[in-house]
């Protein structure tokens, strides 16, 4: 067997999951870096307006893709790329699913897609205070020069996981995965006229209110910290957030108490105070993981570095990568 797979990496124009505007496709075969491709495209119509939350990511604008293909003229050269691999992604469950959800909202049959996820390898592989993709990247030995373009991160989360695979002495994608013991996600195929996912409707829903984005409203502080809700087993053990015990700190950008139910979905145990079971911290107040190196951290976030001090595994992670976990900015309400 060898290690044979394709790395992608998506960047989404608004919070529906599948507003695809630019893709990062990685090729590897026999643990090599074989061939790149990238792409910049019009979200599907009707979901095509681009979040100001989401350009100060990638930077990406209307304005580029003006001339652009739509996403679901990208889909079979997309498909065609991938092929039979295993699709690898730094959070598989959500670049999957935004070919998921673009080809419902495109009408386009997709088929059933494979996929394994870095993030929950690098848990396992590297102990590491965030295990954000410039993190993993570091330690994978290959940094990211330019992080949210899509073919850098791609290409990031490919080298990442061939440093995987041979600190294991593994020899293939299934290999690693047993491994570490890390399960391969699966997105389920769809056709024209199958019912659509949750993503798609709750999008739709919006559109049909006349709301682009949620209510301005959503968006507001936190009221309380709310309680903790018991979390979903039945969720897709393959999630990044499935298994976690994750606490929440600084000001979201949604209720916390949403935050809460937005992660008990996935299967995560939330609580209200870091503690020796805590494996994750969010962090708000428009933290970014490049923080950690200069310090700008809340109470909770160096309660949570003393701790990885004393050897225990807590992992720090932005709201932003937070709420990519989850499936977008808001929509999943």
């Amino acid at each position: 067997m060898a290690l044979d797979f394709t790395a992608v990496d998506f960047e989404t124009a608004n919070g529906f999951i599948g507003s695809a505007c630019s893709v990062g496709l990685v090729k590897v075969r026999s643990g090599r870096i074989v061939e790149t491709e990238q792409w910049l495209m019009k979200p599907p119509a009707g979901f095509d307006h681009f979040d100001p939350r989401n350009v100060s990511i990638h930077h990406i604008t209307a304005d580029m893709v003006a001339d652009a293909p739509r996403v679901d003229m990208k889909l079979p050269d997309l498909l065609d790329f991938v092929g039979s691999d295993v699709l690898v992604a730094h959070n598989s469950a959500f670049d999957s699913g935004v070919i998921r959800a673009a080809s419902e909202a495109s009408e386009r049959p997709v088929p059933q897609i494979a996929h394994l996820c870095t993030v929950k390898l690098s848990r396992k592989a590297y102990d590491l205070p965030s295990y954000s993709l410039p993190f993993v990247a570091e330690e994978a030995g290959h940094p990211i020069e330019n992080h949210h373009e899509a073919l850098a991160d791609s290409v990031a989360c490919a080298w990442a996981m061939i440093d995987m695979a041979e600190r294991s002495g593994t020899s293939s994608v299934l290999q690693t995965a047993d491994h570490y013991r890390v399960g391969l996600g699966l997105t389920q195929a769809w056709n024209p006229g199958d019912a659509l996912s949750r993503a798609t409707r709750d999008a739709q829903g919006w559109l049909a209110s006349g709301n682009p984005l949620p209510p301005q409203g959503e968006f507001g502080n936190w009221p309380q910290e709310g309680p903790n809700p018991q979390p979903n087993l039945d969720s897709d053990p393959s999630h990044p957030l499935y298994g976690q015990v994750i606490v929440f700190t600084g000001n979201l950008s949604l209720p916390r108490p949403k935050a809460k139910e937005m992660a008990a979905e996935h299967g995560a145990q939330s609580a209200s105070r870091v503690t020796r079971a805590t494996t994750a911290l969010v962090v708000g107040d428009g933290f970014v993981p490049q923080d950690l190196a200069t310090g700008r951290l809340t109470n909770k976030a160096k309660h949570v570095l003393r701790l990885r001090e004393k050897g225990q595994r807590v992992s720090i992670i932005s709201e932003g990568e937070f709420l990519q976990m989850v499936g977008g900015f808001g929509l999943t309400a």
